[in-house]
């Protein structure tokens, strides 16, 4: 099946270039580009295309405005080709949270900084949009039935329990959904989400500011505390590691696994290794399979594992994997996985 995109930037060149990038391999093709959100209203209806990419700042109408418009009215895969700054970072999560399926960080004016490695990654990201479910989601959350879920009152554990959380595309709305749900005096959550430097830090503090948690991008030694949340830094591996008694995070930028840095399966198999029955984790939506070894290390440790549920994750990759590989425990939707982690921590504050 070929992949059908329309390119949306102001910038001629940037078109060129994202045009020429993506026809590289067969099975994607532009079959349009648009120079701002009110041509490119027009050639989404006449070329029917299945993923846009979109820039933030353009004349007429700005992307999260025309993004915010296109998910309510005609739902689609969009990927934000996004600027690296701090201003770019915060406008890119949310237009994460307005129902993007992912983002890549645009090349610079004069094009350095690798084009190649961009051109790759962002040829990925357009394959793993193709296969998301942004219209099932959109109608799904349209015509079901509103349920009622209850946040656990409480999430204190016996000291040593941690909660660890593996996500990739769509992880960042999926993230936020789980930790708004997480009380303050939950034990230390370590989190892997596949994010490029200049934005895990942003990520962090997005988290930090709707959720009752302290959440900062980890640190390397950095003991983990109650009620904090520790973000695995782009472009570096997180693991947790016992030192004198007490849990830490190690941060290394050894070689990428399962093709990623930070990788969900190098954190998921030092949960596994060094808390084994006392963590609970949780893998959440991304495409391929990065975790669902690392989660088997986990449940074969002892400790309670849980996937995101088929409808309910933008991209059903990375649980599936976990599920088919006998991986977790249980699948269950976004807004109950804060729940069943509750639970299993409620097990072993009674069994402790």
């Amino acid at each position: 099946m070929t992949i059908k995109v329309l390119v949306i930037d102001d910038s001629a060149l940037i078109r060129e270039v994202l045009t020429r990038t993506l026809n590289k391999d067969k099975d994607i093709v532009v079959v349009g580009t648009a120079n701002d959100p009110i041509d490119a209203r027009a050639k989404v209806k006449q070329l029917n295309p299945d993923v846009l990419t979109l820039d933030i700042e353009m004349p007429n109408m700005n992307g999260l405005q025309f993004l915010d418009k296109l998910m309510r009215l005609h739902p689609l895969p969009v990927v934000m080709v996004s600027t690296l700054t701090t201003k770019g970072a915060s406008e890119t999560l949310l237009a994460l949270e307005l129902g993007a399926v992912d983002f890549v960080a645009k090349p610079s004016a004069d094009l350095s900084g690798g084009v190649e490695a961009f051109g790759e990654n962002l040829r990925h990201k357009v394959r793993a949009a193709a296969q998301s479910d942004v219209r099932g989601r959109s109608m799904t959350a349209a015509t079901a039935p509103k349920t009622v879920i209850t946040p656990p009152r409480t999430m204190k554990s016996p000291n040593g329990a941690l909660i660890a959380i593996g996500a990739s595309t769509g992880g960042v709305e999926a993230i936020r959904v789980v930790l708004s749900q997480l009380t303050n005096d939950c034990p230390p959550v370590v989190i892997a989400q596949h994010m490029p430097p200049g934005f895990t830090q942003r990520f962090a503090a997005r988290l930090n500011e709707v959720t009752e948690l302290e959440v900062v991008e980890a640190q390397d030694r950095q003991p983990l505390q109650p009620g904090h949340a520790y973000v695995a830094p782009g472009n570096y591996h997180l693991r947790v590691e016992r030192s004198s008694g007490v849990l830490k995070c190690r941060i290394t930028q050894d070689e990428l696994s399962s093709g990623h840095r930070p990788s969900v399966d190098v954190l998921f198999t030092s949960v596994g290794k060094v808390v084994g029955s006392m963590a609970v984790g949780a893998i959440l939506t991304g495409m391929g399979r990065d975790g669902a070894t690392g989660m088997k290390v986990m449940r074969d440790a002892g400790a309670y594992t849980v996937g995101q549920s088929e409808n309910s994750a933008l991209v059903y990759g990375m649980p599936r994997v976990a599920f088919e590989e006998g991986a977790v425990v249980d699948q269950a939707p976004v807004e109950q996985i804060a729940g069943r982690l509750a639970a299993a921590l409620m097990r072993l504050r009674k069994a402790a």
